[in-house]
């Protein structure tokens, strides 16, 4: 809609109600120096013209197509189907919203049910929520779930909840749950090695966090964690990479209660940050507990298939005091971007892509230990268990090396981890997908080699 200015006659309305003489009155408080900005313009530009200028300023930018990518850190590029894009932009899809009238939605219902029965499987767990915000947001949601199902949510007995989050989570991750938990009587604490012996420690568990794979893309040993939390009376929450679980044990298998994930990976591009997709699944027990949507398959008189809406916990359809959460979104086209990418992946289309991360992010490693860079996962060596990311000691200033490599050589590199860790000035997180080839990652080595001179 165009920007229809007022007219001279609703100005002067506008300034006789407030008792007004002229415009510049009406801004008398704003220092003179500050006041009715003037900017020096030209006649203008035909559309073409614009827009061509416009492209040739875009240009300018580098993305992830335009040049050798290793940058992760919880946003992945991964390569996407064009049919991803082709189908999810269909007008029917793009004009659905919130399927209140299962009837006239049974389009939109049908791929809220398919997304759950695929992510399920990939989780391992029973159900499985239609979505939200984003990983950050799907971690936060489902701690204040296990709360909720501990009796923990305000320190029962005078005793305050204990959550344990592992030491190498998101930093991002954990300043979101700072934020969520502030209401919350509870003592967040953090822990390092296997989640399994963590959970013995003192205190009223409300839940212990594992995240798979951590943010140094080391993967954990889960074996033995979930009966551990469990014994000491909490619940088990893994924050999964649903890239990964296309190869490895789902945290479903491993016992998990609850498992999130940030959906970004599975089909959604970058676009400097969103709009991303929370996953969240969880076992049956927190079926009416979970937030969200659940979409589930029905039959009318005559047999024929049809969807509705089963379980919605959201304040719009039940009582505001009763709502599991206030702002859970159902991320419609993020969601069925998901979908559609995971239908046309398939089993062993989503494995062979991990396993190329898997192969090409070890490779990276050794190749950069090889040239005298200490290039190893958090857990000890490129041989250890990581996934698709690892961290590289350089012998200068992460930033300052990054930097240079991408002046020079069109490559970024990673993330210098002096952005979160001030006492990690001089080591890199480097990030391999499936769209880094053999010669993307040789070019790497050879600009971070070229560092030890």
């Amino acid at each position: 809609m165009p920007f229809i200015p007022t007219t001279p006659g609703q100005r002067d309305q506008m300034l006789s109600a407030l008792g007004l003489a002229s415009i510049e009155a009406l801004f008398s408080d704003v220092p003179e120096q500050f006041r009715f900005p003037r900017l020096d313009l030209d006649e203008g530009l035909s559309e073409y013209e614009v827009l061509k200028e416009i492209s040739a300023m875009a240009e300018k930018n580098l993305d992830a197509d335009s040049c050798s990518w290793f940058l992760g850190a919880g946003a992945y590029d991964h390569f996407i189907p064009s049919a991803v894009g082709a189908l999810s932009s269909r007008g029917e899809f793009l004009t659905a919203y919130t399927p209140y009238q299962s009837e006239v939605s049974q389009g939109t219902l049908q791929a809220i049910f398919e997304y759950q029965s695929m992510v399920s499987a990939l989780l391992g767990t029973e159900v499985v929520s239609a979505g939200h915000y984003d990983g950050a947001t799907a971690l936060a949601e489902a701690v204040i779930m296990a709360l909720k199902n501990t009796g923990a949510r305000n320190g029962a007995e005078g005793e305050e909840a204990l959550v344990l989050l592992p030491a190498a989570l998101h930093p991002e991750y954990r300043r979101v749950l700072d934020t969520y938990l502030v209401s919350f009587a509870v003592s967040v604490e953090t822990y390092t090695g296997k989640p399994a012996g963590a959970a013995g420690r003192r205190g009223k568990l409300a839940c212990l966090v594992a995240a798979y794979p951590d943010f140094f893309g080391v993967i954990p040993d889960l074996s033995g964690a979930a009966d551990a939390v469990h014994a000491a009376g909490g619940a088990f929450i893994v924050h999964a990479d649903p890239f990964m679980l296309g190869l490895i044990k789902s945290p479903g298998e491993e016992g998990a209660d609850i498992v999130t994930a940030e959906g970004q990976a599975l089909g959604n591009e970058l676009n400097y940050g969103g709009p991303f997709l929370g996953i969240m699944g969880a076992n049956k027990t927190y079926l009416r507990k979970i937030p969200g949507r659940i979409a589930g398959e029905a039959a009318d008189r005559e047999g024929r298939r049809g969807f509705v809406l089963t379980l919605s916990a959201r304040e719009q359809h039940i009582r505001r005091e009763k709502a599991v959460s206030n702002i859970c979104s159902n991320q419609g086209l993020s969601m069925l971007r998901s979908c559609v990418y995971l239908a046309l992946m398939g089993k062993t289309g989503l494995r062979e892509a991990a396993e190329l991360c898997w192969h090409r992010a070890h490779y990276a490693a050794a190749q950069l230990a090889a040239r005298g860079l200490t290039a190893a996962a958090e857990a000890g060596g490129p041989d250890g268990a990581f996934f698709k990311e690892f961290t590289v000691t350089l012998p200068r200033p992460a930033e300052e090396a990054a930097a240079a490599v991408l002046a020079e050589k069109g490559i970024v590199a990673g993330l210098p981890l002096s952005r979160y860790y001030a006492d990690r000035e001089n080591d890199l997180l480097v990030c391999v997908t499936e769209k880094n080839s053999k010669a993307d990652i040789d070019a790497l080595v050879s600009a971070l080699g070229g560092l030890n001179g």
